[in-house]
């Protein structure tokens, strides 16, 4: 009992008493500095001019990853680190020219970049060798510690909020408002989240012994969770002969995302298992299988991924999306690939010693991987744009099917760059039309619904079919509660009687022209069993409005209930 209480002091002794301090200080002043950046005015909301925001995000990763890995010694180091990280982090934004039209996956690639590094520096800097060696066990160690220490300074941060703003409550039940008013300033309450967070991390990182309980309590919890989904994997895995691949795109368009975070998950779920060497492996027979199971699974799930995204741009061409999910197909075939050769060569049971080399080389492949995919070294969106205009130009799509709203948000300069040639030598005047109008927008929810109006008002059925429809009816018709976005929108205009029947999956719906603007009278339900009908003899003309005789109880002159059939 006496060495358990002294392994608990030990444990709780901070190894460099002033980190909190300097951290605290160190976090408050990056947080400052942030706010500073952002609203040089000191007062109004946050600029999103890109080389404000670049700025600020330098800032801020700098100060976290330097909080992360600093050591007492070891400062100078780990502060060139950390610059070099904000810097990878910041020149993403900064070359990304326009919030209103990036790829925010090279933002996440940098963001990845920096997570996986971050450990891999730890190791190699505490290892005390100046060669190349990185230790696995003190890699995969510094990862986890640093994943619980990420949500843990978090946490600290939230309750620091909160206890703020309870201080603030009880001094306002006094009068005394000045605490309120200052949690309000934008600069304060930076101060403070950085001061928080700097401190917080100091704290923990000064008592890494009890942090590596958490994370061995966590890899613990994790482990318990492997058998549960290595069985599903497996048994969803030895379905498919008999369901076939088709029923995985006809149920879902998330197909890849999917099978990609369940291989996330039996990544996660197997190294929580097999820990940082043999001395952590897990001893229980269940979950040994279960690892193997979940490492077994990895390539068929990540093939099946691949076959799902390759469908989708057979049929829909290439974008930025596809692009990146296809890289991240890659990089899970890689995975599932090394993992399969642990298993033949450690024939089952000694697979482990072969998965963690293996996974170690991954990670500093995916880590370079990453940071060239943060860079314009290569553009995903200057590839998808090539592709997707050329198959507008060739005809492959028409105009009114082609998706103007994604090239202006999500292709990045590129697609800018595409539209204002698509606006000036585009073939057609439906391509220069739809072109000028993306350009107009001012944020992608604009552009989506434009095209939407445009998508409703091209799907009109019109009957009588000679019948030129008011320019404010055309656009009563494209809003939500009229068309609403359904295909095909059947309108009857009858204009002597200033009404518009609309009939849709939606229903029945009347508009009537009272004082220049169509009003909604009424709607009806249409029984889904009959819509498919009744779009074919509308299309046909086979429509008119008749007068019906009905039969219904009045009392007192005044209908009631519903009429008799």
């Amino acid at each position: 009992m006496v060495s358990d209480l002294n392994e608990m002091a030990d444990a709780t002794r901070p190894d460099w008493p002033n980190r909190p301090w300097a951290l605290a200080v160190l976090g408050a002043t990056v947080g400052i500095a942030v706010d500073l950046v952002l609203t040089p005015s000191g007062d109004g909301p946050w600029s999103d001019d890109v080389n404000r925001v670049a700025a600020a995000t330098f800032f801020g990763i700098s100060g976290i990853v330097f909080a992360f890995v600093v050591e007492r010694g070891k400062i100078f180091g780990s502060a060139a680190f950390a610059i070099i990280a904000g810097l990878v982090v910041a020149s993403v934004l900064y070359w990304s020219g326009d919030f209103n039209s990036w790829e925010p996956w090279r933002l996440v690639s940098a963001l990845l970049t920096v997570a996986i590094a971050a450990p891999l520096f730890q190791a190699w800097r505490d290892s005390g060798d100046a060669g190349t060696h990185i230790a696995y066990a003190a890699a995969h160690d510094r990862a986890w510690t640093n994943v619980c220490l990420w949500f843990a300074t978090w946490a600290f941060v939230g309750i620091t909020f909160v206890l703020a703003w309870l201080l603030a409550m009880l001094f306002n039940l006094i009068g005394i408002d000045a605490l309120e008013e200052l949690l309000k300033e934008s600069r304060f309450s930076m101060a403070l989240a950085g001061a928080a967070f700097g401190g917080a991390t100091g704290l923990l990182r000064d008592r890494e012994r009890i942090v590596g309980l958490l994370q061995r309590i966590a890899m613990m919890v994790l482990s318990v969770l492997a058998p549960v989904l290595g069985a599903g994997l497996l048994l969803f895995l030895a379905a498919l002969p008999f369901t076939g691949l088709d029923a995985l795109w006809e149920t879902t368009k998330e197909t890849t995302p999917i099978l990609l975070s369940c291989v996330i998950g039996a990544l996660v779920l197997a190294n929580s298992v097999i820990g940082d060497g043999p001395e952590d492996e897990s001893r229980q027979i269940a979950l040994r299988w279960s690892a193997m199971a979940l490492g077994a699974a990895i390539l068929p799930l990540a093939v099946i991924a691949a076959i799902s995204t390759g469908l989708r741009i057979d049929q829909y061409g290439l974008t930025p999306a596809r692009l990146w999910a296809a890289t991240f197909t890659a990089i899970a075939c890689a995975f599932g690939l090394a993992y399969l050769v642990a298993l033949v060569r450690g024939r089952g049971q000694d697979w482990a010693a072969f998965v963690r080399p293996a996974n170690l080389r991954l990670a500093l492949g995916l880590c370079a991987l990453a940071f060239v995919l943060s860079t314009p070294i290569v553009s995903f969106g200057a590839i998808a744009t090539r592709d997707q205009v050329a198959r507008l130009m060739s005809g492959e799509i028409t105009p009114d099917k082609f998706d103007w709203a994604a090239l202006r948000f999500e292709f990045g300069p590129a697609g800018v760059e595409a539209l204002k040639d698509l606006k000036s030598r585009g073939k057609s005047v439906a391509i220069r039309t739809a072109a000028a109008r993306a350009l107009k927008a001012d944020n992608p929810y604009d552009a989506i619904e434009q095209q939407r109006q445009q998508e409703t008002l091209a799907q009109m059925v019109v009957m009588p079919r000679a019948a030129a429809l008011p320019p404010a009816l055309r656009e009563r018709i494209t809003q939500w509660d009229a068309c609403g976005g359904e295909t095909p929108c059947n309108i009857l205009y009858r204009a002597e009687a200033g009404e518009a029947i609309i009939v849709n999956q939606q229903g029945i719906k009347r508009l009537l022209l009272r004082n220049g603007n169509w009003v909604m009278s009424n709607d009806r339900f249409v029984p889904a069993d009959e819509k498919k009908r009744v779009d074919n003899d509308f299309a046909q003309g086979k429509v008119d409005i008749r007068a019906v005789t009905r039969r219904q109880l009045f009392v007192g002159e005044k209908p009631v209930g519903e009429p008799f059939e």
